[in-house]
C-alpha cells in the first residue's frame, strides 16, 4: 500500500469515474485501473461496486477512505513543513549566546525572526559557556554564540563564522578618566573606580595581567560582575564605573586611552555539532553575525 495508491482510491471516491479522476490525476485510465485493483488485492476486499458507469464505494471502501484522508494530510503537512523549514519559514531555531554576542545579537535575531519568519520557533538561552555547552551536547540546543578562545577543541565540535572583536576599557562621557586624552590612561587610575565586567577567560586574564601586572586579573580587580552585559553598560552609563568589554557592546561610552594598550580581542564563533544536521534556520544567524559582530 502507497500514499499514491491512496491518492487513486481518494479522487476515485470523489468523481465515482475512473476516466475523469485519471485525467484530473494525470494518468492513463489503465494505470489507475491496476492502482486501484492492486490496493484491493492488498487488503483482500472489494473497494468499489461498478454500477453502469459510476463507481461507488462497498462499505469496506468507506473504511479504507475515512482512514486514508488524514493519512494523506498528515503527508501533505510533513511535506510541507520540510519546504517550510527549508526555506527557513517554518521549524524550530534553539539558540544559546554568550554575554558579549547576546548583547548584540539576541535583539537583532527576535526582530528578524518576528518580522521575516514568523513561522519559526526561536528559543535563545544565556548562561556561561560551560552550560551552554552541554545544552548543546544533550541536543536541547541547535548551536552557540560564544568567545571561541574559551572552548577546548573537542572532535564533537565544529567552530565557523568566527568574529573578532576589540576589548576595550570604557566610562560614561564626562567621566574623570575620559577627560584624560593627553597623558592617557594607566591602570592604576583605573582601579580607583569600580571594574565591571562579565566572567571573563583565561586567556582574557593572561592578557590583562600580561598587560598591567598581577594587580589586574579579574578575580582581583573586577569588583562587579554580571553575565548580563547590557546591565552592566546601564551602571557605567549612570556611575562612575568602568566597563571591561567588547567596544561595540556600548558605542555610547566613551573608549579610555589606556597606556600600554589592551592587545586583546574576543573570537565570537559559531559553535554546532559536527556530523549533525542543521537547522535550517541556522543561516539567518550567520548572517546577522557577519552584520552584527563588527567593531
Amino acid at each position: 500500500m502507497t500514499l499514491v495508491q491512496l491518492r487513486h482510491l481518494i479522487s476515485l471516491a470523489a468523481t465515482g469515474s475512473f476516466s475523469a479522476s485519471a485525467e484530473a490525476m494525470h494518468l492513463t485510465q489503465p494505470a489507475l485501473s491496476r492502482s486501484i485493483r492492486a490496493l484491493e488485492d492488498e487488503l483482500g476486499m472489494p473497494l468499489f461496486d461498478r454500477i453502469g458507469r459510476r463507481n461507488e464505494l462497498t462499505p469496506f471502501g468507506r473504511q479504507v477512505l475515512d482512514r486514508a484522508r488524514p493519512l494523506v494530510l498528515d503527508a501533505d503537512e510533513l511535506h510541507d513543513s520540510g519546504r517550510l523549514m527549508g526555506e527557513a519559514q517554518g521549524g524550530e531555531l534553539r539558540v544559546g549566546m554568550g554575554s558579549g554576542p547576546g548583547a548584540m545579537l539576541m535583539t537583532p535575531l527576535l526582530m528578524r525572526m518576528a518580522e521575516r519568519h514568523s513561522k519559526v520557533k526561536v528559543v535563545v538561552a544565556r548562561g556561561q559557556t560551560d552550560l551552554l555547552l552541554q545544552a548543546l551536547r544533550a541536543r536541547t540546543l541547535d548551536a552557540l554564540v560564544v568567545d571561541a578562545l574559551s572552548l577546548r577543541p573537542a572532535p564533537d565540535l565544529k567552530m565557523d563564522t568566527v568574529r573578532e572583536m576589540r576589548g576595550v576599557f570604557m566610562c560614561r562621557p564626562g567621566h574623570p578618566l575620559a577627560r584624560r586624552r593627553k597623558q592617557g590612561v594607566r591602570f592604576a587610575d583605573v582601579q580607583r573606580y569600580p571594574i565591571a565586567s562579565t566572567p571573563l577567560s583565561d586567556q582574557v586574564a593572561a592578557a590583562l595581567v600580561e598587560a598591567y601586572g598581577p594587580e589586574a586579573h579579574p578575580a582581583a580587580c573586577v569588583t562587579l560582575q554580571c553575565e548580563e552585559v547590557h546591565s552592566l553598560v546601564d551602571v557605567a552609563r549612570r556611575s562612575d564605573a568602568v566597563l571591561l568589554a567588547i567596544r561595540a557592546a556600548a558605542p555610547e561610552l566613551v573608549e579610555l586611552d589606556m597606556r600600554p594598550a589592551l592587545q586583546r580581542v574576543a573570537r565570537f564563533a559559531l559553535v554546532t555539532l559536527a556530523r549533525r544536521t542543521e537547522a535550517p534556520s541556522l543561516r539567518i544567524l550567520r548572517e546577522l553575525m557577519d552584520a552584527q559582530l563588527r567593531d
